[in-house]
């Protein structure tokens, strides 16, 4: 844009603000004598006007179209963050470009940070890698296949495991710097018991409504006076996972189990779904971060839910809750070793390594393929480099934290 272009809108801005009403004016000087910074509603709609710019006048048919051939020509990352800053340009593009991107459940990409809270696609799986630093207990998730040895690859999520006296907690961020709970780039944690057989996944948003009667009885983390609006202060269990003991030392895989307290079983049936996040927040003021550096934060309130029974997921009551289970590797005769079919995902042995599918029974309405259907896999391709594959109706977010619970030491269950 070139400095007349500028001077010029500058120019029709000073023009707007003056024709704002004498009011409005006098309600401005008045909060300037009681110290206030909030802004009179008078000049709300004006101000509206004034944020959108000049690209806002763009003919709604020609953003359509421009917006549906970057959609489709743009699929893969970092090629894909057009899409992502065509939504940051004012309200208008933002209100299409979310009408016009899909959610992975639909078409198998992850665009809009709240993508990594929301099922992937039911075909073909979203594949991802983990890369491990011991030095700094820090795990990266990352999209694409393997990793590229450059830069370009696409920074998903980030957590950092933490030992405590009693416990083990796994903070996970959308960021590799900053892994506090009060910043707006914190997701949810994972934490174990003592022991390590057992571990509660805790997210920064409710999935359904919170009821009054359960938000009055949970327990303050913060006082409501020193918590903004715009950060997460709640964490809410979503899952559990447990891994069975081996007393008797046996060999073979760990054996473990997913109670997904946000998944009703009926979401794999036939016919069944699950509930999706689709709105984005307003607390952008309009803007769309990278996936890498924000997310997009239901407005909760102050209120922390410690326990399961607290949940308000589990608030709902009478749906029965979705259980996975690790599949069952065969013993391999030759190899002396128990074995699954990874399909080239996976190329080196570890205990870590494992597969889940649903536990269903024969009184829930789960064909027989999709019961053997994998709904995440986890494995080990090289030093510190793990690869991460999940379908729906699990997220990037569940998926990583299942998988953030296979790197805890677990000397009772081996």
């Amino acid at each position: 844009m070139s400095f007349k272009s500028i001077m010029r809108e500058f120019k029709e801005i000073k023009e707007g603000i003056g024709s704002i009403s004498r009011r409005g004016v006098e309600g401005k000087h008045w909060c300037g004598r009681v110290r206030s910074h909030i802004a009179p509603d008078e000049t709300r709609e004006e101000t509206d006007q004034i944020d959108q710019g000049q690209w806002a006048n763009l003919p709604p048919e020609l953003l359509l179209d421009i917006i549906m051939r970057l959609e489709e020509s743009e699929s893969s990352w970092p090629a894909r963050v057009v899409v992502v800053h065509c939504a940051s340009v004012c309200r208008s593009w933002r209100e299409i470009t979310k009408e016009i991107v899909k959610t992975p459940e639909q078409c198998g990409r992850l665009t809009f940070p709240i993508s990594l809270k929301q099922p992937g696609p039911r075909e073909s799986p979203i594949q991802c890698f983990i890369k491990r630093d011991n030095a700094t207990s820090t795990f990266l998730l990352y999209y694409g296949l393997v990793p590229s040895g450059g830069e370009n690859d696409k920074l998903l999520l980030a957590a950092r495991k933490i030992r405590r006296a009693t416990c083990t907690d796994f903070i996970v961020s959308l960021v590799s710097d900053d892994f506090s709970r009060a910043s707006n780039t914190y997701v949810g944690k994972l934490r174990s018991n003592f022991l390590g057989t057992k571990f509660t996944m805790y997210d920064s948003e409710p999935t359904f409504e919170v009821p009054r009667q359960l938000a009055s009885r949970t327990s303050r983390r913060f006082n409501p006076r020193q918590v903004s609006l715009r950060l997460p202060a709640c964490n809410y269990c979503i899952a559990t996972i447990t891994y069975e003991l081996n007393v008797l030392r046996s060999r073979g895989p760990r054996r473990m189990h997913c109670i997904m307290h946000s998944i009703p079983m009926s979401s794999i049936e036939e016919g069944g779904t699950v509930q999706t996040l689709t709105s984005i927040p307003e607390a952008f003021n309009g803007q769309f971060p990278h996936l890498s550096s924000s997310i997009g934060k239901e407005l909760v309130s102050d209120n922390s839910s410690a326990s399961p029974s607290r949940s308000p997921v589990l608030a709902q009551g009478s749906e029965e809750l979705l259980v996975l289970k690790n599949k069952a590797p065969r013993w391999h005769e030759q190899l002396q070793c128990s074995c699954l079919n990874f399909r080239g995902r996976v190329t080196v042995a570890s205990v870590k390594n494992f597969q889940l599918v649903a536990s269903a029974e024969p009184s829930h309405n789960v064909p027989a393929a999709d019961q053997e259907r994998v709904i995440l896999q986890f494995g080990k391709i090289g030093k510190d480099i793990f690869t991460m594959d999940y379908f729906y109706p699990l997220s990037a977010f569940q998926a990583f934290a299942i998988c953030l619970s296979s790197f805890d030491t677990k000397p009772a269950c081996e």
